[in-house]
């Protein structure tokens, strides 16, 4: 008998260039590492039972990804810590929690994902302001990805400037199938290089 568990990790550093498909082996290789039992999937090809919510482009870090695992083994005091041993650097454990075996699909919840943007170059923020208003009170912003036109406008939510700390900018973006925003696409119709900033996602929202 299986026990599905839902973990909430950061991934920071090098890890910020691990991929989707790799952030799964990932989890197989710490699980193994951590003498914890995976359960499989039935099927001439059985794969272990792991879904991630939301798939993070490369190059961004993220305060807030999440992980459904089932497990065939005991959770016991140590779990979290014996998993966390077996991580590499940059990805850090934040909560384990049970899940009900007939909650949906984990990618399935998402509709929204929140990012900060940190602005490494000087910035104009009258300049960037005049843009940022641009862009929200724009009724579409035809854009074109693998191809195919799309209109950018609906996909953001919210979108704003902060000056301090750190210029920032702070955007959040639907996330729902075949209706994705993506923080570089806002940063082109901002006229922002995606080179000068710093990307990180720092929430998922769930319907």
């Amino acid at each position: 008998m299986s026990t599905r568990i839902r973990i909430t990790f950061s991934k920071q550093g090098a890890l910020r260039y691990t991929g989707h498909l790799d952030l799964h082996k990932l989890w197989e290789r710490a699980t193994r590492r951590a003498e914890i039992n995976l359960a499989y999937s039935q099927g001439f090809h059985p794969q272990p039972k792991i879904q991630l919510a939301s798939a993070l482009p490369l190059g961004f870090s993220s305060r807030c990804e999440m992980a459904d695992l089932w497990v065939e083994t005991e959770i016991g005091d140590d779990f979290q810590a014996r998993l966390q041993a077996a991580m590499p650097m940059g990805l850090v454990i934040q909560k384990i929690e049970m899940v009900e075996e007939r909650t949906p699909p984990l990618q399935t919840q998402v509709i929204a994902s929140e990012y900060e943007v940190a602005l490494l170059d000087e910035v104009d923020a009258d300049a960037l302001n005049r843009r940022l208003s641009a862009v929200m009170e724009a009724d579409s912003l035809p854009r074109e990805r693998r191809n195919k036109p799309y209109d950018l406008r609906p996909l953001i939510e919210t979108l704003a400037f902060s000056a301090a700390p750190t210029p920032s900018l702070h955007m959040r973006l639907t996330a729902r199938e075949g209706a994705t925003g993506r923080p570089e696409e806002v940063l082109a119709a901002l006229e922002i290089p995606f080179e000068a900033t710093r990307v990180e996602r720092t929430r998922l929202v769930f319907a």
